[in-house]
């Protein structure tokens, strides 16, 4: 069966796929952790997230052995029984991640949705620095330019959110759904989480990289591990509430929603970047900051500054930059998508369709 796709079509499938993504978690988990009513306990929710994300590439996995259940187990033998040695340096991003993950609970809870997605941004800036550090990279003059402005930007929008009379600060330090807003918590989360993020990034680059093995592979390597690592967590911070209330104190069809979201978006994601450039990628994160800031307005109070607005520019303004190489020739603005039919093979040139 011939499949036709508009290389154009493609690219806006992942720019409406990588905002969603980008703006939809950010607000889901504010709402999850200041709505009225019983509060969930964020790290089951990271381990139920991981335990979704194991089933989910599993079944991929057997998809892409053909459906054969032998063959399934024979490749998930190889891969993680007998390889250990790359089993091992899996268990490193895999303890990176639930507690980065916890931290953006964390964040989530004490900063306001909108402040939350422009402070993690900070991300390119740990990447960058890990990359500079680890990988002995050389960051263009540009680059360079654009994490000051990131800096910058992100102080702007922390300063614009900071409580200076004392009324604003009396409501600052209400309590949401029983949690206390700790906007220095929040922010203390936040970067923390950037911090994992850029080294677990540089770290895949570095030690992984090159190795022969399916995404839907890695990240079932990623999760099997993550689980041991995710019910420590559990336990570790959570015991007691989970020995009164149980493990899935405060959930409802809201919270499973939001596991999926944080389990399946990160796979999707994996799937669209392919077709998306860097001009693309900064589109994406910058509509999914304008959408969160105006969603914050009407869901959750949010008060919108020119000095937090100005920020956020300044914030968008560099992820543009950083992404932009003026010594790189557009090389894909003329070439062909290569795409796969469902018969495993290329399509033919008379199936291929160019960008505009």
């Amino acid at each position: 069966m011939n499949i036709h796709i508009n290389a154009n079509h493609l690219k806006y499938i992942s720019l409406i796929t990588l905002t969603l993504q980008n703006a939809i978690l950010g607000l889901s988990m504010r709402y999850a952790r200041t709505r009225p009513g019983d509060i969930f306990l964020s790290s089951t929710a990271v381990l139920m997230s991981e335990f979704v994300k194991l089933i989910t590439c599993l079944i991929l996995v057997f998809n892409e052995e053909g459906k054969d259940f032998q063959k399934f187990v024979k490749t998930l033998h190889k891969t993680i029984i007998a390889n250990p040695t790359d089993t091992l340096k899996v268990c490193v991003p895999s303890l990176v991640y639930i507690v980065q993950n916890n931290l953006l609970y964390v964040s989530a809870s004490h900063l306001d949705a909108a402040t939350y997605q422009v402070t993690y941004q900070l991300k390119i800036l740990t990447t960058a620095m890990f990359a500079v550090v680890i990988l002995r990279k050389k960051l263009l003059s540009t680059q360079w330019g654009a994490l000051v402005l990131l800096l910058v930007g992100v102080v702007m929008v922390q300063l614009a959110q900071t409580v200076t009379d004392a009324s604003a600060a009396a409501a600052a330090s209400q309590t949401t759904n029983g949690i206390e807003q700790n906007r220095f918590l929040g922010l203390m989360a936040a970067l923390g989480a950037c911090f994992l993020s850029g080294f677990a990034g540089i770290y895949f680059e570095k030690i992984l990289k090159g190795a022969d093995i399916s995404v839907w592979m890695r990240n079932v390597q990623l999760s099997l591990l993550s689980l041991p690592f995710g019910a420590i967590t559990c336990f570790v911070s959570d015991a007691s509430k989970i020995f009164e209330h149980g493990f899935f104190f405060g959930y409802d069809l809201f919270i499973w929603y939001l596991v999926m979201l944080q389990a399946g978006g990160g796979l999707i994601v994996a799937v669209v970047v392919k077709y998306a450039d860097n001009i693309l990628k900064g589109f994406a994160t910058s509509l999914a900051i304008i959408i969160s800031c105006v969603a914050s307005i009407y869901i959750f109070d949010f008060n919108l500054t020119f000095k937090f607005a100005f920020g956020a520019a300044l914030v968008i303004v560099s992820i543009f930059l950083y992404g932009y190489d003026p010594n790189k020739k557009a090389t894909n603005s003329a070439g062909p998508i290569k795409v796969v039919t469902s018969s495993g093979g290329p399509l033919r040139p008379d199936e291929e369709k160019l960008l505009p």
